[in-house]
């Protein structure tokens, strides 16, 4: 209790001494702080895991062990969903969309340490999932709690998940600039220099700490021994286009799979299937364990072929063809073993499954191409590394985060030019059949998503009880036109909302309606509201998003109508001048430059 006093008086104080753009700046550095370590403690905790199941077993050789791993790891993880957690933590990306455009920015604090428990768990067993979706999820909860610890207000809030996002991103890839990117492109609205600046504090602070505990060596270490020539951009734009497809592929598949597991209903059913379908494809295809960060590593090195070591289609997979076609299946196959993955009762991202298969994507596109005297000779590793940008652009429809994030993961900055050529034509191949990321894809399929449109933006933070008028005189279906006439003479209103005695709307009476009669005291005891009132040409309902609401409004042609709850209790109304001018009042203060 005294705690909270004292807390209660820094506010106070804070409020009286600190302007609220310099204290906003102190606690994206915050968040930066607490996502950093966040990110650490999850790749501690999966490495620690890691090390301790297989750190005995021999590389080269099949463990059958290893088919277990991962199924064990789901089931832990989804046991400690669905008894300890008791809600749905997957799909973290997508939850932060979601608390973005139908939850005020407002994210459970259990997601600021749920999702680093479930997904290390998964990940560490060898779950074909990754780690980053996991922890921008609980970045953006940690910055979302912590604005509404210090009473921040909407607005703040929604920037501070961003920190959070951007934090994590930063922390966990050490990419600074792509934990920016990433929220600009993937998670937020119009953003203005005000709000730039918090973003960047938290990014700057989340590497840097990962910097000073992790050393500062990119994630997978890359040497270009080949330049690149002018003469292949031809070559890179085919792989960008490649690249598209098979994002398509995966987010499409991906959807249906998941689709078919939602369709299962009981938890057991999930887990049976997708262990089942993991430990199929794991003892088929071994490259799929984990996170698959080793098999781009391998490719960036340019050794691959023991990678086919484990796999019982080694003997098949020897020549040119067979490390093509092994590889291909791969390619297919990732995205049944990362939906069975989470889909089974694990937690995990697309992050890195995204990499895995650009790099995997890349190398199938230049091993191909190499194979044919006409063309020119294509460096493999190179084009594994463009193939993971070109995917990560495709998938997330983000094609700066696809350029940054792998040249800050690689320091592959003699590429910029081809990546941002492939990242570009597979975001525009991908767009011409999906118009939606894989995260943004089951929100708008629902109509909930809030997209970067500055309208819908706006739209999302009005709020209807500051639209809704109350000023409106009810009137009763049995009163008489003399009664009506001495309401209308009090009221400065032309329209006349009819209730019953419970408070159920019923219909409206319009002055234009009745205004040739009402001048006639002969009539005022002849007709009753019943006779003259009018049906609204529709109902607001008082939870209804204002997109929607605006929507309704468009489709009626109505410049007024009523606003009802559930029961059908009239509330009031709503009028599009007013929303109007409260709509010009949110934009200028959320979306001007200051």
């Amino acid at each position: 209790m005294i705690g909270g006093d004292l807390f209660f008086k820094f506010l106070l104080w804070r409020e009286k001494h600190i302007k609220e753009s310099t204290f906003i700046l102190f606690i994206s550095f915050l968040v930066g702080i607490c996502t950093a370590i966040a990110a650490m403690i999850l790749k501690t905790i999966i490495h620690w895991i890691q090390n301790l199941l297989t750190a005995d077993l021999a590389v080269d050789n099949a463990n059958y062990v290893l088919l277990l791993y991962p199924v064990i790891g789901i089931l832990l993880a989804g046991l400690f969903v669905k008894y300890i957690v008791r809600d749905d933590i997957s799909h973290g990306v997508t939850k932060i969309l979601y608390a973005i455009s139908q939850r005020k920015s407002r994210i459970k604090p259990h997601n600021a340490w749920s999702s680093i428990v479930a997904s290390s768990v998964t990940i560490g067993f060898g779950g074909s999932v990754g780690a980053e979706a996991p922890i921008v999820l609980t970045g953006a909860a940690i910055g979302s709690n912590l604005g509404r610890i210090f009473r921040m207000e909407q607005k703040t809030l929604m920037l501070l998940v961003g920190c959070g996002a951007a934090g994590a991103i930063a922390g966990i890839f050490k990419a600074p600039i792509a934990g920016l990117v990433f929220v600009i492109e993937v998670l937020l609205l119009d953003l203005t220099m005000t709000s730039v600046l918090p973003l960047l504090i938290s990014s700057v602070t989340a590497a840097t700490m990962a910097y000073v505990f992790t050393g500062t060596q990119a994630m997978f270490m890359f040497s270009q021994t080949e330049d690149f020539a002018i003469e292949r951009i031809p070559y890179v734009l085919l792989l960008g286009v490649f690249c598209g497809l098979v994002s398509l592929y995966f987010t499409r598949v991906m959807n249906r799979i998941e689709g078919v597991y939602r369709g299962l209903g009981v938890y057991w059913k999930k887990f049976l299937l997708g262990g089942t379908m993991l430990s199929i494809f794991l003892f088929l295809m071994p490259p799929l364990y984990g996170e698959g960060y080793d098999t781009i590593t391998s490719l960036l090195d340019g050794s691959f072929i023991h990678l086919m070591n484990t796999s019982p289609f080694y003997r098949w997979s020897d020549g040119y063809w067979g490390i093509l076609i092994f590889m291909v299946f791969i390619l297919l196959a990732k995205v049944f073993a990362t939906s069975a993955t989470n889909a089974g009762g694990g937690c995990g991202g697309i992050f890195a499954p995204s990499l895995f298969l650009g790099s995997i994507s890349g190398f199938v596109f230049a091993h191909t191409s190499n194979y044919f005297s006409f063309t020119m000779y294509l460096s493999e590793k190179n084009f594994a590394l463009l193939g993971m940008a070109g995917l990560m652009s495709g998938v997330m429809h983000a094609p700066l985060t696809g350029v940054f994030l792998i040249a800050e993961l690689t320091g592959g900055y003699d590429l910029f030019l081809p990546l941002m050529i492939v990242s570009v034509s597979s975001y525009i191949t991908i767009k011409m059949f999906e118009p939606h990321s894989i995260y943004s894809m089951r929100l708008a399929q629902k109509g909930e998503l809030l997209t970067h449109h500055k309208d819908k933006a706006v739209l999302t933070l009005l709020k209807l009880d500051t639209v809704i008028e109350k000023d409106f005189e009810t009137v009763t279906p049995d009163m008489s036109l003399g009664d009506l006439v001495q309401v209308i003479a009090r009221s400065g209103r032309n329209a006349f909302p009819v209730v019953d005695d419970k408070g159920v709307f019923l219909g409206i009476v319009l002055l234009d309606n009745i205004r040739n009669i009402m001048f006639r005291p002969e009539l005022y005891e002849r007709f009753q509201v019943s006779k003259f009132m009018v049906s609204a040409p529709a109902k607001i309902q008082v939870d209804m998003p204002m997109e929607k609401m605006m929507q309704v409004f468009d489709d009626t042609k109505a410049w007024n109508l009523p606003v009802v709850d559930d029961k059908g209790h009239y509330i009031g109304f709503v009028s599009k001048s007013k929303i109007f001018n409260s709509y010009r009042e949110v934009l200028v203060e959320n979306f001007s430059a200051e």
